[in-house]
């Protein structure tokens, strides 16, 4: 997202080989954040009115003010918070494929050629950069950042975490978008944009029914011979099913927890499905996965409804599917779906 999305909670090969692909596809201002067990209130004021309590993995934090000066260190966190009105003023890097924040063609207009100051890399988080800028509010819910690290953030400023429902990198769009409403005191703003997301979703479908229906893989060539297989709880594969297509039962069973399969050409098989999508990164991709015999005898490669997506930018909106890169992912993805592109 995406940046390629990635990770369960678990620390295994996988997950770690999925991780790297994605590298490739403060003092509080009269606010408090406290961690520890919830008791339960965790619902935001009525009409966005503070104070706000949320909880996440690591506690709860209270939230005094509507802040004003936000720093995300959840990987795409950053576009709904510009989705709202506010601009982060720190940001982390995480694809290192040197496009930076603010250039991304779905956000630029909302950064307005500001550009934020980069805190650190995925979770690799300078802490003194985050403390010199001040922040009242810390966003870390597209993340993996550990209880330690939470510790340290909220000690710079009110820190929300990556919520407790879902595995590290899986939370919904929708989900991620509402609670930063909540937290920047814009809820009832942040469920009319996710109504109008929604609304672009079922629009798309209904357009393309010859999509609906049908099933993809979605898969990063990382290197010759190999691959990176989403599954279910990947970013990237929420996307296509938003415009109605399905993830093929054994692409689920062979992720497993993991967000990706990581499989050599033996299992090429996983790729034959109705559409084959390619998120791109790596130079000379479309050729070296050309010359793998074995995907040569796929199905889908037969009848030519294999798609190439480069990461920058049209992978990487569908990577982030975020309310800001869903649209312009939408307007692109499609006509490449149907050939048309």
């Amino acid at each position: 997202m995406s940046p390629t999305s990635l990770a369960s909670t678990g620390p295994s090969l996988a997950r770690r080989l999925v991780l790297a692909l994605a590298a490739v596809l403060l003092s509080a201002f009269g606010l408090s954040a406290c961690g520890g067990d919830s008791d339960g209130d965790a619902e935001a004021a009525a009409g966005g009115a503070a104070p706000v309590r949320i909880e996440h993995k690591y506690g709860t934090t209270e939230i005094k003010a509507p802040p004003e000066r936000v720093v995300t260190v959840g990987w795409t966190d950053q576009d709904a918070v510009l989705a709202l009105g506010v601009k982060p003023v720190g940001v982390v890097e995480f694809t290192g494929l040197g496009l930076s924040v603010e250039k991304y063609p779905w956000s630029a207009d909302k950064w307005g050629g500001t550009a934020p100051t980069v805190v650190g890399q995925r979770e690799d988080l300078k802490m003194e950069k985050i403390a010199a800028l001040k922040p009242d509010l810390i966003l870390a819910l597209y993340t993996g950042i550990t209880k330690e690290q939470y510790g340290q953030l909220s000690k710079i400023a009110p820190t929300v975490a990556q919520s407790p429902e879902y595995d590290d990198y899986a939370m919904p769009w929708q989900e991620s978008t509402l609670i930063i409403g909540r937290a920047l005191g814009k809820e009832e703003q942040a469920k009319k944009l996710i109504a109008e997301v929604d609304q672009r979703f079922a629009a798309a479908r209904r357009q393309n029914p010859q999509l609906v229906g049908k099933t993809f893989a979605i898969a990063d060539p990382f290197k010759p011979g190999q691959y990176a297989v989403f599954g279910p709880g990947d970013a990237k594969v929420e996307f296509m099913k938003g415009l109605g297509m399905k993830v093929p039962d054994e692409i689920a069973k062979a992720a497993g927890k993991e967000q990706a399969a990581v499989i050599g050409s033996e299992r090429a098989d996983l790729l034959d499905a109705d559409r084959l999508v390619f998120l791109t990164s790596v130079p000379d991709a479309r050729k070296t996965v050309e010359g793998d015999k074995v995907y040569k005898g796929l199905k889908v490669v037969k009848e030519n409804r294999v798609v190439f997506v480069p990461y920058n930018p049209v992978g990487a909106a569908v990577s982030f599917n975020t309310v800001l890169s869903i649209p312009y992912a939408i307007d692109r993805m499609v006509p490449l779906l149907n050939g048309t592109g």
